[in-house]
Parts: structure tokens; C-alpha cells; sequence
């Protein structure tokens, strides 16, 4: 049956910046099609995420801390091997935006979102690989991109420059690990209700600018991304290898 190869069941997943918003959601759908799901956050408060992945039946853990911080990329591998006894799942999802015109671009803030968004994404992936290449048992490795790994945006040229940086390396990793059986994917949501939009979405102008263009007519919600994620990370993708999939509402189609 088809739907079989949609199913996680056994399979063990981390989730990065899973505390709330696009994270979360991701961390739950990935529970409900039968995976255990470790999640992270910079707060060291979890929230309820663990408990909503518990509520599914499955194993669930919380690490805090910053990515940028090497020794914490190496507690999410290792605590998730600890937890679940291997890591089949890895999505990278951790991210951050800071707008300003590029003339008064602070490098402190240039520096810290590449690091949160692009060099924690190649880490995570490198240590989650190791651990996959040497069970030989392969596995799926999925980050967030944007819309901006296509567009340059406006105000956000280090978000723009690490995230067409994302789209770049996960091509890039496919085609280092597919022969190891290791699928390396991304997800690019378009214009979603979370907390890095809420600036857009308050600004009356820019919000109906945004909506007039998405051809769906409306703002994406973290759900909207539940059966990109749960195909990606599933069997039934086990021939797409380096693809950048756009969740967008059609934005990218006009």
C-alpha cells in the first residue's frame, strides 16, 4: 500500500528550533506518522511540544541552547542517540532574521544569522551524517530554506545570503551522501503566520502587498508544511535527492 511508505513508524527524529511556530508543527506531524521526535529551542522552558509528541504515543526529548554553539550541535546528535538508541531524522529548522537596509547592516547581526542559519545547518548535518554513514543504515536530512533562497527580498540581505546558501549546500550534501543512502532535501515555506513575519503582517501595506501577490489569497500556517515534511522524511521519498520544495501558496508560480 502507498500510504505505507508515508508511515515513520520506528524511525527516530531531531528537530531543531522546535520549541514553537514552523518547528513545532514540523516536530508533531513527524509524531503522528509514528516517529519518536527529539526538540530543541534557545529557551530552556520546552513548552509543550514534548508533551504534544508524547500525547501520539511516542518518545520525545528537549535540549536547550544556541546552535551557533559547536558544543551544542554535538549534545543534539549525541543526546538523540542516547534517547532512541539512533538518529534516522534530521531537520534542520533553527532559524532567526534581523531586518535593516544593507547600508546599516551591523556585522554582529551579519555574522550571527549566518551562523544560526547556514553554519549550524552544515554542522548538524555533517556530525547527524557520520552517525548515519557508519550504521549503513542511511537517512533523511531535510532543511528549512525560504523563498528568499530564490529572491533577494528586501531588508534582509544576511537572511537572503544564508538562506540561498541552504539551498545551495543541501544540493550540495546530496550529492556527497546519496550513495550512502542518505536523502538530503529542503523545504521552502513561503509567507507563514509565525513570529519572523509579525512585523509584515502588522504593517497594513506590506501585508496586503504580500496577500494580493500569493494566488492561495492567504498567509501559510505550520500545518501547511506537515505533509512536505512527513513525504521528505518518509520512504516515499527516497529517490528525490537535493530538491528545494517551495511551500508557498503559488507565490513562486506568479
Amino acid at each position: 500500500m502507498i500510504l505505507e511508505a508515508f508511515r515513520l513508524t520506528g524511525k527516530s527524529a531531531l528537530v531543531t528550533g522546535s520549541r514553537k511556530g514552523l518547528g513545532a508543527g514540523i516536530a508533531l506531524a513527524l509524531a503522528q506518522a509514528g516517529a519518536n521526535v527529539g526538540c530543541h529551542g534557545r529557551s530552556a522552558d520546552p513548552g509543550s511540544i514534548c508533551d504534544a509528541v508524547r500525547s501520539c504515543g511516542r518518545k520525545s526529548f528537549y535540549v536547550s541552547g544556541d546552535v551557533t554553539d559547536p558544543a551544542v550541535c554535538a549534545r543534539l546528535i549525541e543526546t538523540a542517540a542516547a534517547e532512541f538508541g539512533a538518529l534516522d531524522i534530521l531537520v534542520n529548522n533553527a532559524g532567526m532574521i534581523r531586518r535593516a537596509p544593507a547600508v546599516e547592516f551591523s556585522v554582529e547581526d551579519w555574522n550571527e544569522i549566518i551562523a544560526v542559519n547556514l553554519t549550524s545547518v552544515f554542522r548538524l548535518s555533517q556530525l547527524a551524517a557520520r552517525q548515519m554513514i557508519q550504521r549503513k543504515r542511511g537517512g533523511k536530512i531535510v532543511n528549512i530554506a525560504s523563498l528568499l533562497s530564490f529572491q533577494g527580498g528586501i531588508l534582509v540581505p544576511a537572511y537572503a545570503a544564508a538562506k540561498g546558501g541552504v539551498a545551495q549546500l543541501t544540493k550540495a550534501l546530496a550529492n556527497e551522501w546519496a550513495s550512502e543512502g542518505i536523502n538530503v532535501n529542503a523545504i521552502a515555506p513561503g509567507y507563514m503566520a509565525t513570529d519572523n513575519t509579525s512585523a509584515l503582517r502588522q504593517d497594513p501595506d506590506r501585508s496586503r502587498q504580500i496577500l494580493e501577490r500569493i494566488p492561495a489569497g492567504r498567509w501559510g500556517e505550520s500545518v501547511d508544511l506537515a505533509g512536505a515534511a512527513v513525504f521528505l522524511c518518509s520512504a516515499a521519498s527516497d529517490y528525490v535527492h537535493g530538491h528545494v520544495l517551495a511551500v508557498d501558496g503559488g507565490w513562486l508560480a506568479r
